[in-house]
Parts: C-alpha cells; structure tokens; sequence
C-alpha cells in the first residue's frame, strides 16, 4: 500500500475518532471506545480487526507474546486507544514497537481522555517512504 493510501486511511480513522469524541465524550473505558470506533469505521467501509496480536519472532522462534494490537484498519493502520490522564512516552513507544514487529508504516495513538481530540492523536510512522 502506497503512502498516498496509508494517508487517506488514516484521514478516516482521525475523522470517525473525533465523530466518536463528539458523541461520547471523555472518561469511559478504552473497551468503549474500540467498539465504537470499530464500529464507525467499518460502517464506513473498511476492514477493522479488534485486538491484533502482534507477535515476535526472534531468529526461529515465533512467541505469541500477548501484544495486541487494538485495531487494525485495512491492514494498515494501526490504532492504539487510551483513555488515560496523559499519554506517556512509553506509549508511543508501544505503537512503535507494534509497527515494527507487524511490519506496518503508521500507527495512531488516541487518547479519547482529553477535552479537545486534537490534544489526545499522536501520528506515530515507521520508515514511511514516498
């Protein structure tokens, strides 16, 4: 998938987030959340898994960890969803952590726990090329 797409993706996602924000408001479960948004974005059209795992293979070994991912959009955006005080550093390096071990380009990080959804996206992107 080319980055114009990856682009235009996460456009959508962004835009059903801040519909979802909109109408539910701060403070409820990350769970909330997820559902909702999945639900939003399927009803727009594209394909989202919930809870991805997100393996790791270390030479010839393959562990079912336990990461998961919360959302896969078209199988290529990754969506991490918190609901939390602050997003910490540690966060973001979780959706960067996904990225490379799920071999995608872009993640988004979105705190809905904010007043305003501008204040809680992160755009997260790993070796993204033209």
């Amino acid at each position: 998938m080319n980055t114009e797409q990856i682009n235009r993706i996460s456009g959508v996602v962004l835009d059903a987030a801040i519909k979802v924000h909109n109408g539910l408001g701060p403070g409820l479960l990350e769970s909330v959340y997820e559902t909702v948004l999945a639900y939003e974005l399927r009803k727009r059209g594209h394909e989202v898994r919930t809870q991805v795992p997100i393996p790791v293979v270390w030479e010839d070994v393959h562990l079912e960890a336990g990461f998961r991912a919360d959302l896969m959009v078209d199988e290529a955006v990754v969506v991490e969803i918190k609901s939390v005080e602050a997003v910490a550093p540690v966060h973001k390096k979780q959706v960067l952590t996904y990225l490379r071990l799920a071999d995608k380009r872009v993640g988004l990080l979105i705190n809905f726990n904010v007043d305003l959804l501008k204040e809680g996206l992160t755009r997260i992107v790993n070796r993204l090329e033209g």
